[in-house]
């Protein structure tokens, strides 16, 4: 009898649970689709000043000469001084921070993608694909696609201005979703990004859409008044940056 009424308290929970589901207004959903992340930038410009700050303080500046990556991953800097002209080269667990400015290149091909695909127009800024900011890098263990050793890595910070609880690092090797076009039109759908990686406390790992759900309650489950407006099962990948934003907001009041 007592299993009885377990199960059954149970059957009742879920279908409250699932009854908790929230619609939200287009207004509301066009609001959450907004990307509020900075584009994700893998090419520092070579004609621009670099800063590099060291784990013991030190700072240098000078032009990026060289660049090491593992799976996209920078771990190896090179700079050039500007006024010596001497090479100097760190490894990743030598360095705290690095500021650097986007390459021409990559920010012209960035306009370029912005341009092929429809969605962009009402989700993205195109601002963010030319921008003339420095970029924020910073010293990060991670365990690469969460299958390899932990090592230290410069990982670009893309959601500079509200990553004080969550932060999250630009994936250099993530997807994005798929969408279709005809006869060389722009593309309609797709263009989300699929993956990150994100940082909450003491934990850094890799995030991909297919884990979001997993994962949801250890983003954001310490903040019943969130999970109250913004419960799993009412949201979608698609509104990642904005539910970052919208937590990190939230929890600090």
């Amino acid at each position: 009898m007592r299993l009885k009424s377990l199960l059954l308290l149970l059957c009742l929970a879920g279908t409250s649970a699932f009854a908790q589901k929230v619609k939200y207004s287009k207004e509301e959903i066009k609001k959450m689709e907004t990307y509020l992340f900075n584009e994700g930038f893998n090419t520092p410009s070579p004609r621009k000043t670099s800063t590099i700050i060291l784990k013991d303080g030190a700072t240098y500046k000078g032009f990026c000469s060289k660049i090491e990556t593992k799976k996209g991953q920078i771990y190896e800097v090179a700079i050039k001084d500007s006024v010596t002209k001497k090479n100097t080269t760190f490894n990743a667990d030598q360095i705290s921070k690095m500021y650097v400015y986007p390459s021409n290149a990559e920010k012209i091909a960035k306009v370029a993608k912005y341009m092929g695909n429809i969605r962009n127009f009402g989700t993205k800024k195109l601002t963010k694909n030319t921008n003339n900011d420095r970029i924020y890098f910073v010293n990060q263990t991670v365990s690469l696609k969460n299958k390899k050793d932990d090592k230290e890595f410069l990982m670009q910070v893309i959601n500079p201005g509200f990553d004080d609880i969550i932060s999250v690092y630009h994936d250099p090797r993530a997807k994005e979703t798929t969408g279709f076009s005809v006869m060389g039109s722009p593309q309609l759908g797709g263009g989300v990004i699929k993956s990150y990686y994100v940082k909450k406390g003491n934990k850094v790992m890799w995030l991909h859409k297919d884990d979001f759900e997993d994962n949801y309650e250890f983003l954001f489950g310490d903040n019943t008044e969130f999970m109250k407006k913004y419960p799993k099962n009412s949201v979608e990948w698609d509104y990642f940056s904005f539910l970052v934003s919208e937590y990190t907001a939230m929890t600090n009041g």
